[in-house]
């Protein structure tokens, strides 16, 4: 099957995700080719659609799998070839983006949402599903906390606390971390900055706590990341973290409130000294969120797409 990936790429980079995840489909003997959008705004994604279908012509896509509710939009402004669009939850919880993309979920052949509390709030009325992103366990896997530390340079009795993202991206809510990190003496709060795919993997095995403290998420690839490195978590309720570290030992979920972080973050830490790591790693293989998983339910998606485009013409 030839499928054709549309998503942003403003900043010249395509989100890990999407990346490892078309990775995934290639893996599964998919033919994969890329259309990046390269300017921001409606004027932006509209100024893409000439290049868009000219890579349709080009490339001749069985199906389109569109990236964020905007990309999905555009890739429905053509009706030669179905779409199928994921939701990853910015687009979804950001009340300016989500007329934007309902529009986009009507127009698709079929939705995909990456979290049950994005279908609730989007309220869809067919064909969709709820299908995180998976998690590329061979490139985020257990090290050990001294080996990893020694690769990164961190000091080996020092206490790194690892912050989902970096202090200007506003929805992250950096403020909160560090207000909290500040209650915990000698702690350090290390911005998720700088960092290529392996080095957050070291990253993640070398810091005691992963922390989020998000205003809002869809189902947050560094959770997943985290969990597939047995890294403790302190995150707040957002998204699907709740459902990703039930039953987790050495995973917490918090308020909104600067005392709340702080205790989580004191309890992942006694956890961490007594115990080490967690068993999140386990608990991502047991819900089925490894990478080659999700591309075997993506390709039965495009292929009941496809097969439904036929039936009508």
């Amino acid at each position: 099957m030839k499928i054709l990936i549309v998503c942003s790429a403003t900043n010249r980079q395509i989100a890990p995700f999407i990346k490892e995840q078309a990775e995934s489909l290639l893996a599964c003997g998919e033919m994969v080719e890329f259309y990046l959008i390269r300017e921001k705004g409606i004027k932006g994604y509209l100024h893409a659609l000439s290049g868009l279908k000219s890579k349709i012509s080009t490339f001749r896509p069985n199906i389109i799998h569109a990236h964020y509710g905007l990309s999905g939009l555009l890739a429905n402004l053509q009706r030669k070839v179905p779409v199928v669009t994921t939701f990853h939850g910015s687009d979804i919880n950001d009340p300016r983006v989500l007329k934007w993309s309902r529009w986009a979920i009507r127009l698709s052949r079929y939705a995909i949402f990456v979290s049950q509390q994005a279908v609730e709030i989007a309220n869809p009325r067919s064909r969709y599903s709820v299908l995180p992103c998976g998690v590329n366990t061979n490139r985020f896997f257990p090290v050990n906390k001294k080996i990893a530390r020694q690769q990164l340079g961190w000091n080996d009795g020092e206490v790194y606390i690892l912050f989902a993202g970096t202090h200007e991206v506003e929805v992250k809510n950096y403020p909160l971390a560090s207000q909290a990190v500040r209650n915990i003496p000698g702690a350090q709060l290390v911005e998720l900055k700088g960092f290529d795919r392996d080095g957050v993997n070291l990253a993640l095995n070398a810091a005691d706590v992963a922390l989020m403290t998000s205003f809002t998420e869809g189902s947050p690839q560094f959770i997943k990341e985290a969990m597939a490195c047995n890294c403790p978590v302190v995150s707040t309720d957002v998204g699907d973290v709740k459902q990703l570290t039930e039953g987790v030992d050495g995973c917490y979920i918090t308020s909104f409130e600067v005392e709340s972080v702080t205790s989580g973050l004191q309890e992942a830490l006694r956890f961490a000294s007594n115990k080490g790591r967690t068993v999140g790693r386990e608990k991502i293989q047991q819900l089925g969120l490894t990478d080659n998983r999700i591309a075997g339910e993506l390709i039965r998606i495009y292929q009941r797409c496809v097969h439904d485009e036929a039936k009508k013409q």
